[in-house]
């Protein structure tokens, strides 16, 4: 395989006409291929240093962690979570397991964990007692925005006895190479972009040309929640579930990492096994099987790959995990590709956000032959 540089300058033209025709203030995107940087680029007000939110692309850091104590022992998936964390068995939540947390199908999609307790280890703790069940484990499938990535935090946390934001540095980020990814102080998010809406929400007429429904379902993630992230006490919490703030190279050569896995930083057969194997393929709420591996994404070979945010042109094996307002971050194992586009508009249209993801990821998809 080699880079197509035809193919780059198409896709970076593609990427650069979003801000020049000012739908985005700013983005920034990046091409890992044979564990480097080959491709990087930033169009707008931010340059090639300035670190972005990246939303539920903080995913597969958190999970790269809890891989590690997979293999060691540590953790076993098929236990439930009262086996390490007892407090967590309140309002019949006992039989929730370590799996069905990683796979979204715990059954609380929706628990609340904001700004007034998420500040510590305790509170948090206290919180999720207070936390229902909206289905019986297992039986379902909802997207767990940030809510499954809290109880990642605090597992990691007991089991290593370490703050989660510096176990997952001192395991994952810092290995690779590559800066803190969870909980920037005050002092350095100099750095750091803020967020930015843009544009306006579709009709309920445009959404049911597309999509067959007149409006979409609310959920956790609104203009409100969003725009939190621009706040110094918010990025220095390090919200496990979409509180990351990295530079587009840096999750790209994430994923070279778990791609080529410098080290064995992560048992080989554990790593095939988290990145590859599709554990469940219920179908959301949105109509799209979830094709959830234990942490990531799998593009799968349904012709759906570009709803899972890897766009259209990626192979079945590619895996990855995008982030809300239009973030990208996936690795093609059949390429060696891997990709990361970031931006700080915060597009409201939900259906020109998604169509930019599937023309920039089918694209990228490209860029190696």
């Amino acid at each position: 395989m080699n880079i197509v540089q035809d193919r780059v300058d198409a896709l970076l033209n593609r990427t650069r006409r979003e801000v020049e025709e000012g739908h985005l203030p700013s983005c920034q995107i990046a091409l890992g291929f044979e564990g480097e940087i080959v491709v990087e680029e930033s169009f707008g007000e931010a340059t090639i240093d300035s670190r972005y939110c990246i939303f539920s692309a903080t995913k597969p850091f958190v999970a790269a962690a809890v891989w590690q104590l997979i293999a060691d022992g540590t953790v076993d998936v098929d236990a439930k979570v009262t086996d390490y964390l007892e407090f967590f068995a309140a309002n019949s939540k006992n039989e929730v397991t370590v799996e069905q947390v990683m796979l979204h199908t715990s059954g609380f999609p929706h628990a609340p964990m904001g700004p007034k307790v998420w500040s510590s280890s305790e509170s948090r703790r206290e919180q999720m007692t207070k936390w229902r069940l909206n289905w019986e484990p297992g039986t379902r499938y909802e997207y767990h925005p940030s809510s499954a990535h809290w109880v990642l935090a605090e597992l990691i946390i007991e089991l290593t006895g370490n703050d989660y934001r510096d176990e997952i540095h001192r395991r994952v980020t810092e290995p690779l190479g590559l800066p803190r990814v969870l909980g920037v102080v005050a002092g350095e998010q100099a750095d750091l972009v803020d967020l930015v809406p843009v544009g306006e929400h579709a009709t309920p007429e445009e959404l049911e040309a597309v999509l067959g429904v007149r409006e979409l379902p609310v959920t956790e993630v609104t203009d409100e929640s969003v725009l939190r992230f621009n706040e110094s006490d918010v990025r220095e919490v390090g919200v496990p579930g979409g509180g990351g703030f990295a530079r587009a190279r840096d999750v790209a050569l994430f994923y070279q990492g778990l791609l080529h896995n410098p080290g064995e930083l992560w048992d080989p057969a554990l790593l095939a096994d988290v990145t590859g194997s599709v554990r469940q393929n219920m179908t959301s709420p949105d109509g799209v099987p979830a094709s959830r591996a234990l942490g990531v994404v799998v593009a799968g070979d349904d012709g759906l790959a570009h709803r899972r945010g890897m766009g259209r042109l990626v192979s079945p094996m590619s895996f990855g995990h995008n982030g809300a307002g239009g973030q990208l971050a996936w690795v093609d194992p059949v390429t060696g590709l891997s990709l990361c586009y970031v931006t700080n508009g915060y597009d409201r249209h939900e259906l020109r956000q998604p169509r930019r993801g599937t023309a920039i990821g089918s694209m990228a998809a490209t860029c190696a032959a």
